[in-house]
């Protein structure tokens, strides 16, 4: 069994039912949730005109492949009505692999760990509240070691 951190992020619709429908998706699919941070909400990143996002990271325990982890992830946001238009632009549900395990994966279409990690306050937040301790296996920093020297200025705020 492998451990795969995912972030989940909407801003579109009813975002705290999106991120709820995609963990329940996620349960059915992929695996057992070991771990869930807050939900935050966050200005959007990249195109910031658009509406706010909630985030929310969690740890799911699976036996899938990094690709086969990545190809029922892309059928959740399907399923939850994403529709991949233009980088950035808004969507229901957002589903990106953060880490898997601490093997380090590059190839067409899948990076992992995810490449900008360490330029996201608002991926790095959520990693901290749950695994402050979790090395980076490039980069060789834990979380709270990331999140001290990322220069993002977004405004991460937990939801209540």
């Amino acid at each position: 069994m492998h451990h795969a951190y995912i972030q989940l992020g909407s801003n579109v619709g009813h975002k705290l039912a999106q991120l709820q429908q995609a963990t329940h998706l996620i349960t059915q699919h992929i695996g057992v949730i070991l771990k869930a941070s807050s939900v935050y909400e966050t200005a959007a990143w990249g195109n910031t005109n658009q509406a706010s996002f909630y985030n929310q990271i969690i740890i799911v325990k699976t036996n899938l492949t990094p690709t086969d982890l990545l190809q029922n992830l892309l059928a959740i946001e399907q399923q939850l009505g994403r529709i991949r238009t233009e980088k950035y632009a808004p969507r229901t549900i957002d589903l990106d692999i953060l880490f898997y395990d601490n093997q380090i994966v590059d190839i067409p279409n899948l990076q992992i760990p995810h490449p900008q990690i360490a330029f996201r306050k608002f991926v790095l937040i959520p990693l901290v509240e749950i695994v402050p301790n979790k090395l980076h296996p490039q980069l060789k920093k834990n979380m709270k070691q990331l999140l001290s020297s990322c220069i993002d200025e977004l405004d991460v705020k937990k939801l209540d």
